[in-house]
């Protein structure tokens, strides 16, 4: 059989099951990452393993996400992240160095490695031709522990890029393209692996923003080869030794293949409020801008920044609106600064913010009431800028820079000819805010402050299941509905007890009290349940509110994994009509749990209010099922490994 990249290198891996779609297979795992949003649960996870180093060739803990330190949360956050780090034998990037995945990128990443991050936005290092998965924290505290992770054989999708871009279009509008293609569901199961001719024309950093969004297909991951353009990536960062050719075999197999011709192309954006919401630069051409943001995970990289700058460059930012810009790393921003390009911005009226996820997560920079906002970023989900009334719309950099000066959305395509970005053969290297840990770790302990509370562990599944539906939900609920993220929430990423009561609330700000009054029940939803972030505090609040299962008609990889992983039962409608005839408030009750909880069975539920009987499915491993059995995946190690030891 001739053999596609995905393949080869989790075959290269492989350390149980077989390379089968859909069947349960067991990956070695080289690197993991975390960053501080989700870092901390990790890093408790981890201390309730009892081990003594990782089993990783390398992780490194970020601190990218909750920078802004207006009281003791966040920094005593970073303290027991720090503490930890050195204690087990991980490197450790402070606050300002910049955004995991664009630091990842330039330092460690490698091609034909796997990596697992606490991040959904992990895919990133795909575009170095890596297997980067974005996975919940218990899953990545697992792999730093034994090295090992699981999961399903995904399909193949292969996406052949031929023709070249035209002129001022960008890495960007290809994935805008494809999200129109495909829609956010339309990576789910699916490994999204690039080929072709356009190929030789995409830069690393052009492919990094690809495989970054591919996280909003819903895929398990995206890849490209490792080519030319990644051996002068590698070169640059004075990496080129990690540099592997990798490419698919001449006629591989793959389960579906999408061509593109580049030329077809357009300035594109996505509309409010989905990755999925694409239309053309051209048809929104005028709309009044009030805030533009630049950076993020998606497009901070050094070529996009300088082509920002260019434009920027002798002009003014309009008077009516707000630009501000994010570079991906404390490199980046040092090149910039050393270059001319940083005076460029500011005397044009941007705001140079922190080398941090800043905006894109809510951390600061709220649009004004009912304000339009152009973000270079990857999620413009309802509520996930600060400001529920905002209208985020997702754009290039260069759509950002112009629509900036303008004050309107305007098409880049008018600037004229395509300016020449002179990127530097090699990067300036500066490790100076990276934490390398101590050779002699012994007595080492965590410090932790008190903000940081235990995390919820759920007791052995029981014959009987019973409780009222608490809420019911559409299509495409998002882990920022479930568990919003802000910068007035961020900080309490640690403190479950806090969150809960802030659970569901951009859609209904009683349901923790339901919760609270009923001792948690059911939750009802739609398709594609759980998109979004791979924040297990989406599962870990619902956990705490004693919610017992979730009744939808899909899941999102991510979310339904870290359900699995806290011990709630992830259930799907066989009739979705089914979804339709059960409210809040109805009385449901599964009698039958242990028994027919197994691979592909077949779940009977009782809605005793309106006495009907409801046929749902288990879709899981034998692993899955064990795991749900014991109350969840610490519950699972602690049996089967008995807190676990290093080889």
């Amino acid at each position: 059989m001739e053999k596609n990249l995905t393949y080869k290198i989790l075959e290269g891996h492989l350390v149980s099951g077989e390379l089968k779609k859909g069947e349960e297979i067991g990956i070695k795992i080289d690197q993991t990452l975390t960053q501080d949003s989700t870092g901390t649960m990790v890093y408790l996870q981890l201390e309730a393993m009892n081990i003594k180093e990782i089993n990783t060739d390398l992780s490194v803990a970020y601190i990218d996400h909750n920078t802004l330190q207006t009281g003791f949360e966040n920094a005593d956050d970073h303290e027991f992240i720090k503490s930890s780090a050195a204690k087990y034998g991980i490197v450790f990037s402070k606050p300002g160095n910049g955004i995991c995945h664009q630091l990842h990128l330039e330092n460690f990443g490698k091609p034909g490695g796997t990596l697992i991050g606490s991040d959904s936005h992990t895919p990133t290092n795909g575009g170095l031709g890596m297997i980067s998965i974005g996975a919940g924290g218990l899953d990545v505290a697992v792999a730093m522990a034994t090295g090992k992770y699981w999961l399903k054989m995904p399909e193949v999708l292969n996406v052949e890029l031929t023709g070249k871009l035209n002129t001022w279009v960008s890495a960007k509008d290809i994935i805008l393209y494809i999200l129109d293609e495909l829609s956010v569901k339309g990576g789910v199961g699916k490994v999204i692996e690039y080929s072709g001719e356009g190929l030789k024309y995409l830069s690393v950093t052009d492919r990094a923003t690809i495989t970054n969004m591919g996280a909003e297909l819903g895929a398990t991951t995206s890849i490209f080869p490792s080519d030319e353009e990644t051996y002068k990536y590698l070169k640059s960062q004075n990496r080129e030794d990690d540099f592997v050719e990798l490419k698919a075999d001449d006629n591989a197999e793959y389960d579906d293949v999408l061509e593109i011709n580049l030329e077809d192309i357009v300035p594109l954006v996505a509309k409010p409020h989905s990755p999925d919401n694409v239309d053309t630069i051209e048809n929104i051409k005028g709309l009044k801008v009030d805030q533009v943001a630049i950076g993020s995970c998606t497009n901070s990289s050094y070529t996009d920044l300088m082509k920002v700058a260019n434009i920027l460059k002798g002009e003014k930012v309009h008077p009516d609106v707000s630009l501000s810009i994010s570079p991906g790393s404390s490199k980046i921003l040092n090149m910039l600064a050393e270059n001319g390009a940083l005076a460029d911005m500011i005397s044009a009226g941007a705001r140079v913010l922190e080398c941090a996820c800043g905006p894109c997560i809510g951390m600061g920079q709220a649009p004004k009431n009912n304000a339009i906002s152009l973000r270079t970023f990857n999620r413009n989900f309802y509520g996930r800028s600060g400001t529920k009334s905002a209208h985020v719309y997702l754009v290039s950099p260069e759509v950002a820079a112009i629509s900036a000066i303008r004050g309107s959305v305007e098409d880049p395509r008018k600037l004229g000819n395509i300016m020449d970005i002179d990127v530097p053969e090699i990067f300036k290297e500066n490790d100076n805010l990276f934490v390398y840990p101590p050779n002699d770790r012994n007595g080492l302990e965590v410090k932790m402050g008190p903000n940081i509370k235990p995390f919820p562990i759920n007791g052995q599944l029981k014959e009987g299941v019973d409780g009222k539906v608490v809420l019911n939900v559409g299509d495409d609920i998002t882990t920022d509905h479930i568990m919003p993220s802000n910068a007035s929430l961020l900080p309490y990423r640690s403190n479950i007890p806090y969150l809960s009561k802030y659970a569901f609330s951009t859609i209904d700000e009683d349901f923790w009290k339901r919760c609270e009054k009923n001792q948690g029940g059911f939750i009802i939803g739609g398709d594609n349940y759980g998109q979004g972030s791979s924040r297990e505090h989406a599962a870990l609040v619902p956990l705490y509110l004693g919610i017992k299962a979730i009744i939808v008609k899909s899941f999102a990889r991510i979310h339904k994994a870290n359900l699995i992983n806290a011990g709630i039962i992830p259930l799907e409608f066989v009739d979705e009509e089914n979804y339709k005839n059960i409210d809040i408030g109805d009385d449901l009750e599964i009698t039958n749990l242990i028994n027919e909880l197994k691979v592909d069975g077949e779940v009977y539920i009782v809605n005793k209010t309106k006495d009907i009987k409801v046929k749902t499915k288990f879709t899981g491993s034998s692993r899955d099922v064990e795991i749900l059995r014991e109350g969840g995946y610490l519950n699972w190690v602690k049996k089967n490994f008995g807190g676990i030891k290093n080889d």
